[in-house]
């Protein structure tokens, strides 16, 4: 059995390998990927894992202090829209990119037949995000682009799409999506901009786009009206919108190396970026404004189905978005602990004190749900876009049924998964800087990056408000609630050790509870079923992630080791079960008596399981 982590052994939460550290992205990976494809990506997921450890987390301190720079005029006056990168941050693309963060889940990498499931960019993404999470952006939607191409491209759009997915860093361009306006956040169908027809190109567009990340990207996409389309998001049509003049061919990253500097004046599409924004955090990724004037541009997909293609994207930019904030929460809770195990008061190491081991016990169970849930709706994401990938839209072996219930479920668990992790990220990355005290508030400790650009995770992608009503809409209209009922009572029917029997109970009565509250908000109207919108998204995390964990403890309980009982049941402890007096009064010590199991994956068998639940 493995023995547990010596974080005193370490000096800071940096120059490390961020997969051998993290046992509990090790497990959700496991069961995320097939067996073939853990062993394939194992040796992998590894290497990179001690490469975003080193130089890319070196690379990111520095880009926070020099980020990317607009140049948006030539000394004569001429439009270069040129942004000039740190080095640091080009050697940190070339590096990531062609370790196949994006193009092993679209084309088969070396050694395997067929492409990686999406699981498998989202765990590369994860660990990229102990680092940068701000560089994260740009590489989520590269993927997202090529999503959207891979489904709704045509002949001409395929250049684009090659470039997206490639492994070689001289060929590959990155992608964008450009939706707000300043007049239409998250309410798209306010969007202005216009879409004229031009025979002799194909499209042009007018309009400002307001919130530009990686705004030089040569693939971006973008949202435009076309004449005579209706109001709202229906009237939408989506375009590519290239950095390059689309005349010359697709402007890649070795054409933009090519150049001493800036490119001339004459290689850029006709748009101006009009500056950059002075961000609170996420350096890394320039974002923007940009004006459209008679802007080149190229259909994707049909005319009026802009919205419907963009949620495509929009659904794996919100997974993205979640596999984000695992990754600082986890960066988060590895300097907290490295620091614990090294900080010196009263005669001892802060981490023997009972209050700092019961806070390093929550941040720990709080990493393990948000992982769980995460891959776990990356896997269902996974095997549904796997099967959509078949000429006939179904797999040999595949149920129709099966595959439409997975979509419903997605529906309500990819919001959810963006809502609540977001919220974790900045409140792990808060209470890291406080643990750190008053090194963890200045700018020579990474803590204070780490909160900064946890800020934005939250915000991108949909706001909580926001995407508890997509909740809403989901359960209205696709009645998500029939199979998230369905998933959550096989799972519990599962769980029957003795060890998990108390928190099982109390699990199946909140699901009880969740569904009764389902029914109610949908007899209520729509006032009131909003208000109680974000309480629900909250719950129905809950329930679900103390199933998703319970289920899994058992299997590990049938294997021999109890760790992850110990973390399921102090989940539910802390998000589902009822104690009087804040329970003050319980007497529970499972935080102090699984310190080192939960926060140093100190490896505990099935006897010293029931030793530690029946002594809290």
């Amino acid at each position: 059995m493995a023995e547990g982590i010596d974080y005193g052994a370490l000096e800071e939460g940096k120059y490390v390998n961020y997969w051998s550290l993290d046992r509990t992205l090790q497990r959700a990976v496991r069961r995320a990927y097939g067996p073939e494809e853990f062993d394939w990506a194992e040796s992998r997921l590894e290497a990179f894992g001690e490469l975003v450890g080193h130089t890319v987390a070196e690379n990111a301190d520095v880009v926070d202090d020099h980020g990317p720079e607009l140049e948006p005029y030539d000394r004569h006056g001429g439009v270069q829209n040129f942004v000039r990168y740190p080095p640091e941050q080009l050697e940190n693309d070339e590096l990531v990119y062609e370790a196949g963060i994006v193009a092993d889940a679209f084309e088969a990498p070396p050694g395997r037949d067929e492409p990686m499931p999406h699981t498998h960019f989202l765990a590369m993404l994860h660990l990229l995000s102990y680092a940068d999470a701000g560089f994260g952006c740009p590489v989520a939607m590269t993927a997202g682009s090529a999503l959207v191409l891979e489904k709704f491209g045509d002949d001409r759009l395929e250049p684009y799409y090659e470039g997206l997915v490639s492994r070689e860093y001289d060929d590959l361009i990155e992608g964008a999506m450009f939706l707000t306006e300043e007049q239409g956040g998250s309410d798209v169908g306010a969007n202005e901009t216009v879409a004229e027809y031009d025979p002799d190109y194909g499209w042009r567009l007018t309009g400002e786009k307001w919130f530009c990340s990686n705004i030089d990207a040569e693939g971006t996409l973008a949202l435009a009206r076309t004449p005579d389309a209706p109001a709202g998001t229906d009237g939408l049509s989506m375009f590519l919108v290239p950095h390059g003049d689309p005349d010359e061919g697709v402007f890649t990253k070795g054409d933009r190396q090519a150049f001493d500097g800036a490119p001339p004046g004459e290689a850029v599409n006709d748009q101006l970026y009009r500056r950059l924004k002075d961000k609170l955090g996420t350096i890394a990724v320039p974002t923007g404004e940009v004006e459209f004037d008679d802007t080149p541009a190229l259909l994707v997909g049909e005319e009026e189905n802009g919205f419907r293609q963009m949620v495509e994207m929009l659904n794996l930019e919100r997974l993205a978005n979640a596999a984000a904030s695992c990754g600082i929460m986890g960066r988060a809770l590895l300097e907290s602990k490295v620091h614990a195990a090294n900080r010196e008061a009263f005669g001892q190491t802060i981490d023997q004190f009972p209050l700092m081991r019961s806070d390093l016990v929550e941040m720990a169970v709080d990493y393990e749900a948000a992982t769980a849930f995460v891959l776990e709706t990356g896997r269902l994401f996974a095997e549904r876009e796997r099967t959509e990938r078949d000429a006939s839209g179904y797999a040999e072996d595949s149920d129709p049924d099966e595959l439409e219930d997975t979509y419903r479920l997605l529906r309500l668990l990819i919001p959810i998964a963006k809502l609540r992790t977001g919220r974790m990220a900045v409140d792990t990355a808060s209470y890291a800087m406080e643990i750190q005290g008053g090194n963890g508030y200045v700018n020579d400790f990474v803590t204070h990056r780490l909160l900064r650009d946890a800020q934005v995770l939250p915000i991108w992608e949909g706001t909580e408000n926001v995407l508890s009503l997509d909740v809403l809409r989901a359960l209205e209209r696709e009645a998500a609630h029939e199979p998230f009922a369905q998933v959550v009572t096989d799972r519990l029917e599962t769980v029957t050790h003795p060890a998990l029997a108390e928190a099982a109970s109390i699990v199946e009565s909140e699901f009880h509870d969740l569904t009764a509250a389902m029914a109610t908000l949908a007899e209520e109207g729509p006032e009131y079923a909003q208000f109680s919108a974000k309480h629900l998204a909250h719950y129905v995390f809950e329930v679900f992630t103390a199933a998703l964990l319970l289920a899994e403890a058992q299997r590990e309980l049938e294997d021999g080791t109890g760790r992850l009982a110990l973390v399921a049941r102090q989940f539910v402890a802390n998000e589902l079960e009822s104690r009087d007096a804040r329970g003050i009064t319980s007497g529970d010590r499972l935080p102090l008596e699984a310190f080192d199991a939960i926060v140093r994956y100190e490896s505990v068998d099935e006897e010293g399981t029931l030793e530690i639940l029946s002594s809290a």
